[in-house]
């Protein structure tokens, strides 16, 4: 039985494997619009991970644990049932390029058709961060030399930065 729904709560969903920058504004910029936010990490049994589930919750805890209004978590299955079982009346969704939109405008309409009662926001991406991809991190992680820990600073949070390059280190 699902609960109702707050418009004042926002579930924010993605795999962040591994969290970027981008992810990190545009949770802050929906906890300081929303109540509440919910950051939700996908988790796709079909697919291999960078971090483990656990670690991405640590990460993101630690990244966010200034922000009283935001809570991490887990799920698996569609993420608009995992919204409507947190009681979350909003999706928000963070775009950054003409292509992000198109993909994020497909998905809007099918959470519709599933979840009317559910509506998405869209964030758009700060200009400084609009180029930052997971590829890209993992190539400097993995290809970048001997300041690779410096450049990774620029596009994720600083608890990232050492497990992402032991994990490419270690192989």
């Amino acid at each position: 039985m699902s609960r109702s729904l707050d418009p004042r709560h926002a579930l924010y969903a993605g795999s962040f494997d591994p969290v970027t920058l981008g992810h990190e504004d545009i949770i802050r910029r929906g906890a300081a619009i929303f109540e509440r936010v919910t950051v939700a990490i996908g988790v796709n049994p079909e697919k291999q991970p960078l971090f483990p589930a656990e670690q991405r919750v640590a990460m993101l805890q630690q990244v966010l644990g200034d922000l009283p209004n935001v809570q991490v978590e887990c799920f698996t299955g569609l993420t608009i049932e995992f919204a409507r079982e947190r009681g979350a009346a909003v999706m928000l969704r963070g775009v950054r390029t003409v292509s992000d939109m198109d993909a994020e405008f497909s998905l809007a309409l099918a959470n519709q058709a599933l979840a009317p009662e559910i509506e998405t926001v869209f964030l758009v991406a700060s200009d400084r961060f609009s180029h930052v991809s997971s590829t890209l991190i993992k190539q400097i992680a993995q290809l970048g030399g001997p300041d690779s820990r410096q450049q990774l600073r620029r596009f994720v949070p600083e608890p990232v930065i050492v497990p992402l390059l032991q994990l490419y280190r270690n192989g």
